[in-house]
């Protein structure tokens, strides 16, 4: 079944062209290299791997709460909205809801893909075109895993939300190299893992860990991949430059922010829209969200030196100017640690599973 048939509103079938600008850059210096970059590259081929075999797919998914997160995470429980629905009506939210949400997340590293792939070409450095190369086969598996779980385990499909697809677009569009840099790897990727790290943390269904803990382990690279590379030029860069790039980032923060409040649910749904909106603002879960989501972006974008007037003030604005504080290194360490220990249990599991099926046979035979 294609999946045009399973997106809850109607999608394009033809693509979606964003045009782009810019040059290719070749260059002639083959032997010098940041050794930090050059160590992250060696990291990155050395931390391949293969999502049909490293997932346990037989995993089974309730699609009406993929997650397995409680009631109370939902933003409109405790609200006359959510009282006076039935139960069929709050297992087709669930349903939407999840839908949604792992849909941002698959149309997100299909932006990666392509944003990467941009960056292999555009970055004037050997050093960051290798890298560069490694997260593109990186996004690559991402979408490959995600399309998977969305098409399987949910069935339903749900369109780029457009404050993604813009921002996609700006990314792509500009003509200097280090936009789509600060687009992706710094705002899209920073706000991916922390959303990843929130479900990850909080779910109780071995599959949803399993996949964010593994993509997590990725996109922590990413992430500082982008520091590496934009901390270098941004020093650089006049007064003028810097600005322009502080208003990227103030935009492109406000667009990330909305990106994530599930408007386009409660319109699919035929909900009270604007009510459930500030049912959503006023959320004390989505005030906890709105803040995990900006952990890992406002530490990056002080580090990288993107640290003006305008952009504290929207931080402030937001209530996330504090995440400046966070330990960007001590939260990618953490990412690391998880996905080995997900691998650990998961092993240990099958090997006492294993285990297990020896001994019944052992007394089997025993017994005969």
């Amino acid at each position: 079944m294609s999946s045009h048939d399973l997106y809850a509103t109607p999608v394009p079938t033809d693509t979606w062209n964003v045009p782009m600008a810019g040059d290719t850059r070749f260059t002639w210096e083959y032997d010098e290299g940041r050794d930090r970059l050059l160590n992250l590259y060696q990291k990155g081929k050395d931390k391949q791997w293969d999502a049909q075999k490293r997932i346990d797919w037989d995993l089974e998914v309730d699609p009406i709460n993929i997650a397995g997160l409680p009631e109370n995470f939902n933003p409109l429980f405790g609200s006359d909205i959510w009282d006076k629905m039935g139960q069929k009506e709050k297992d087709e939210f669930g349903r939407h809801q999840g839908s949604w949400l792992f849909s941002q997340f698959l149309h997100g590293e299909q932006g990666a893909l392509n944003v990467s792939a941009r960056i292999v070409q555009t970055v004037p450095d050997l050093d960051s075109k290798f890298y560069a190369a490694t997260q593109t086969m990186d996004e690559a598996r991402h979408v490959e895993l995600y399309a998977k779980f969305v098409h399987e385990k949910i069935g339903m499909y749900y369109p780029i939300n457009q404050d993604l697809a813009k921002l996609l677009a700006e990314s792509l569009e500009d003509s200097r190299w280090d936009l789509p840099y600060l687009g992706m790897q710094v705002l899209i990727e920073g706000l991916a893992l922390a959303a990843f790290g929130l479900y990850r943390d909080m779910s109780t269904n071995p599959l949803v860990k399993q996949l964010l803990a593994y993509v997590m382990q990725d996109e922590a690279r990413h992430v500082a991949f982008g520091r590496l590379a934009l901390k270098d030029y941004y020093a650089e860069l006049t007064d003028k430059e810097r600005a322009e790039r502080e208003e990227f980032v103030v935009e492109g923060c406000y667009l990330m922010r909305d990106r994530f409040k599930g408007r386009e649910v409660f319109e699919q749904l035929d909900m009270p829209v604007e009510r459930c909106m500030e049912y959503v603002d006023n959320s004390d879960m989505y005030t906890l969200y709105q803040s995990l989501l900006f952990s890992r972006i406002v530490p990056c974008v002080r580090d990288v030196g993107l640290w003006g007037d305008k952009v504290q003030a929207a931080y402030e604005d937001m209530g996330v100017l504090d995440n400046a504080k966070a330990d960007l290194e001590a939260l990618m360490r953490q990412d690391e640690e998880i996905a080995e220990k997900v691998d650990e249990e998961r092993y240990a599991t099958e090997l006492a599973a294993r285990k297990g099926e020896v001994d019944e046979a052992i007394s089997l035979g025993a017994a005969e």
